[in-house]
């Protein structure tokens, strides 16, 4: 980390070494909270002492140091629990640890503990996002559209379930990995949504989310070559991501895709995206499973990176493949998506009256507001659009996204 201030490598070492530590301590003593809490006890002695001391060669591994020192001084204070201390004895056998599943990596079974069926599905993806991604309370609460007091409780009662439980931390067989599949799924991509657009904080991005996203599902193709939606998955990620370069401007303003430099796209993101998708059609028209949500959005997105500009979109067959996603899924979010597919077809009026019915749904998300903003200044209504734009920008949580919605709402007439 040459040439960053103590703060910067700080920030840097959250970003990059937080799941690490984590992952690697549930390991080694079988306990969620003692691992986050550890792990936070380690951040916080970097605070004090990298400023004094000087940023350690080996941040990550001065980290994973110092959490399982702390792990171990709070077990031994526990010197009751008879069984923990024999889990801070097992760190100090040098042997090599038992295969815990098929793929070796900390993280990976991190997932996998999160997202065991004896627990609900927000609550696997959220503890996930939690342990895994280091997401405050507060953004995982603003990823599901609920009260933080909600998440809080959320995460709680799913750590206390997994320790009553005896949740095993692995892989699991082949025979139970695809009961725990769809949780891993939805976990792994809204990893990579938080960092595709942050929903906090001052990055319009998180680079280092979206990167252990696209990481994870690289992990989990490796464990399920054949599993369409796996790839599917990893294929709407990379499709995503590679206009990354592309969507934050200069003055930090998001770049909306009709916009975007094309040019600047990742290529080699956008043909590895396309191959997956070309060897799933071939499955599919050789009499294999039909294409699965995310194989449908991941079309959704190749549909765009594939047009050379936005003016020759193919939007006919857009809002043909979202009425195949709307079957599969019918979310007031996939509606709201396809209802910017139907007024590109039909018109911005037509937009409107799919995306009216969907405030009750959606009247707490943004993206909803700034979509219906959008069709109201396409419809000559500025007035309204005005309203419609405040809306999204007071529930925005992006700056990117902010500083975007306030130069058009500032556009309008009067």
């Amino acid at each position: 980390m040459t040439g960053l201030s103590v703060e910067e490598a700080i920030t840097r070492a959250h970003q990059e070494e937080w799941a690490r530590v984590v992952a690697s301590l549930a390991r080694r003593f079988g306990d969620l909270d003692v691992a986050e809490d550890a792990t936070a006890e380690a951040f916080v002695a970097a605070v004090e002492r990298w400023p004094r001391e000087g940023v350690p060669p080996s941040p990550g591994g001065w980290l994973a140091t110092t959490a399982t020192r702390r792990a171990i001084d709070r077990l031994r204070r526990e010197s009751q629990r008879e069984a923990k201390h024999r889990a801070a004895r097992i760190v100090h056998d040098d042997s090599p640890a038992e295969p815990t599943g098929a793929v070796e990596d900390d993280r990976l079974r991190l997932v996998f503990t999160c997202c065991h069926p004896a627990l609900a599905m927000q609550a696997r993806v959220a503890l996930t996002l939690r342990l895994l991604g280091g997401l405050t309370v507060g953004e995982i609460a603003r990823a599901f559209l609920v009260q933080e007091t909600t998440m809080a409780r959320r995460i709680t009662r799913a750590k206390v379930k997994i320790k009553a439980a005896h949740i095993p931390y692995r892989v699991p067989s082949p025979d139970d990995i695809r009961e725990r599949l769809v949780g891993v799924l939805a976990v792994v991509y809204l990893v990579f949504d938080e960092g595709y657009l942050a929903s906090a904080g001052d990055e319009a991005v998180r680079v280092d989310l979206s990167d252990e996203a696209i990481r994870l599902g690289r992990l989990l193709r490796t464990l399920l070559p054949h599993d369409g939606e796996v790839a599917g998955l990893l294929a709407l990620m990379l499709l995503t991501d590679a206009r990354r370069s592309a969507r934050v401007s200069r003055t930090r303003e998001l770049v909306t895709l009709d916009e975007q430099d094309r040019t600047a796209w990742d290529r080699d993101r956008i043909a590895e995206g396309n191959a997956l998708l070309h060897e799933r059609i071939k499955v599919v028209a050789a009499g294999g499973d039909p294409p699965g949500p995310y194989q449908l959005q991941a079309a959704i997105n190749a549909v765009h990176t594939n047009a050379p500009s936005s003016r020759e979109t193919d939007w006919s067959s857009l809002l043909a493949l979202y009425d195949q996603l709307t079957l599969l899924d019918p979310s007031p979010i996939v509606r709201l998506n396809r209802a910017v597919a139907v007024a590109e077809v039909g018109g911005p009026a037509v937009g409107l009256a799919e995306i009216e019915p969907l405030v009750a749904a959606l009247d707490g998300y943004h993206a909803f507001h700034a979509a219906r903003a959008d069709l109201l200044r396409r419809l000559g209504r500025d007035g309204d659009a005005r309203v419609a734009y405040d809306r999204a920008i007071g529930l925005a949580g992006n700056p990117a996204e902010r500083a975007y919605l306030t130069r058009r709402r500032d556009l309008l007439a009067g």
